[in-house]
């Protein structure tokens, strides 16, 4: 990993950015929230990602067309800052936080309609103009396998190998938050997501001794 440069050439200062997210960080979750110094790194990668600076997302091997996987631990701080991160973007860009547990609930409820909710309807014609709506799957790996009357499907596999075919197709972007490694991903959703996971996302990771920021 290149080392961190506090200065994004372009049209951003790091230390505004901090400041900014911290700001809002607070508005957000309340007045204890802070932006640990050693989560610096990351929130630069995600920095220069969502603001899309050329020079930095080269010199980071961070492709724009990608969208991103950010792992980390329990309490990492992984949803937070990804929520954080929408800001970051013009309104109309912001991507959508949703939980995957609430996406197998709804699953069990709607059925498959729940599956084309986050894919081929992603895309929707308003006004004469396509609006895309990109996602951002929280706590992939946390979700239950659950039965639409009696029909078992593993609802996260079949919506990522949906998007992916939208992501070749129609250039969808995605995002996921997970605490799982490769491994425990292909062990839960098998070897062709994960496959496709590699060709869909930039990996952005916290180490894995990163404290628990909730206690």
């Amino acid at each position: 990993m290149p080392a961190l440069q506090k200065t994004m050439p372009n049209h951003y200062n790091f230390d505004q950015v901090i400041q900014f997210l911290a700001t809002k960080g607070k508005q957000i979750y309340g007045p204890h929230f802070r932006i640990h110094v050693e989560d610096y790194e990351i929130l630069f990668q995600l920095a220069v990602y969502f603001l899309k600076d050329k020079d930095q997302l080269k010199r980071l091997s961070l492709s724009p067309h990608k969208g991103i996987l950010l792992t980390g631990p329990i309490g990492s701080g992984k949803t937070s800052l990804m929520n954080l991160c929408r800001f970051l973007q013009p309104e109309h860009q912001r991507f959508l936080v949703k939980p995957c547990r609430d996406i197998s609930f709804e699953f069990q409820e709607h059925g498959y309609a729940a599956i084309h909710r986050y894919g081929k309807d992603s895309f929707q014609l308003i006004k004469g103009s396509v609006i895309t709506k990109t996602y951002c799957f929280d706590d992939l790996g946390t979700e239950n396998t659950l039965k639409h009357y009696g029909n078992e499907c593993n609802v996260m596999a079949e919506i990522l190998l949906t998007r992916y075919d939208l992501f070749v197709t129609q250039k969808l972007k995605t995002h996921i938050t997970t605490n799982l490694n490769s491994q425990e991903l292909e062990n839960l959703y098998g070897n062709r997501v994960r496959s496709r996971l590699r060709e869909m996302f930039n990996l952005i990771a916290f180490d894995k001794d990163t404290m628990d920021k909730r206690k």
